[in-house]
């Protein structure tokens, strides 16, 4: 019985360990990346592995998730009777349950994991790369990209985003963000 309990508090301690910590200034890239040099050395390495610039899969990581590893949609309540979630997004790129999949079995592996940094950040660019063959959106067209990211590659050709403009203001502020991170990223002294 005690052996038992302190398997469950050393797993459990283990989990809670693992949790990252958003960065404390998310509208800087460099003090992101000087907070955490890590994530720097990620970045490097799926831009060198798929080519999509850092400041576009960096914007959508903070738009979407705020940089949060284990974030999720809310949960929804009928009174005080909680009936699940709006969808099955999760992690640091709020992949939903289909598209990891896919992810997964064409370009992760087994083990990748939406709360892992730099899982996530393969698999934003494997989106913003797939998306370009899918629907001829440029890799740079931060707007239109966002835009398939949020709405998926149907949603998008269906054009689900015309009469919603809250997203596109959303998808107006990603592209913000790519240019503030791109400009930044330039000015670093990494």
């Amino acid at each position: 019985m005690i052996k038992h309990f302190f398997f469950f508090l050393v797993i459990s301690l283990t989990l809670c360990a693992c949790s990252t910590t958003p960065p404390k200034k998310p509208k800087d890239l460099c003090e992101i990346f000087k907070e955490k040099s890590s994530w720097y050395d990620d970045a490097q390495d799926v831009y060198a592995k798929r080519g999509v610039p850092i400041n576009i899969v960096m914007s959508f990581m903070y738009h979407e998730s705020g940089y949060v590893d284990d974030a999720q949609p809310p949960m929804r309540w009928f009174l005080f009777i909680p009936y699940g979630r709006g969808s099955s997004a999760y992690g640091y790129a709020q992949a939903q349950d289909p598209v990891w999949d896919d992810y997964v079995s064409e370009a992760g592996g087994f083990f990748s994991s939406r709360d892992d940094f730099a899982d996530s950040l393969d698999f934003i660019s494997w989106y913003i790369l797939k998306t370009n063959k899918v629907n001829k959106v440029k890799i740079t067209d931060v707007y239109n990209q966002y835009l398939n990211y949020h709405e998926g590659w149907g949603g998008y050709r269906k054009k689900t985003h015309a009469k919603n403009k809250s997203l596109q203001q959303l998808a107006r502020k990603v592209e913000t963000t790519a240019g503030n991170y791109a400009k930044q990223l330039r000015n670093c002294d990494l």
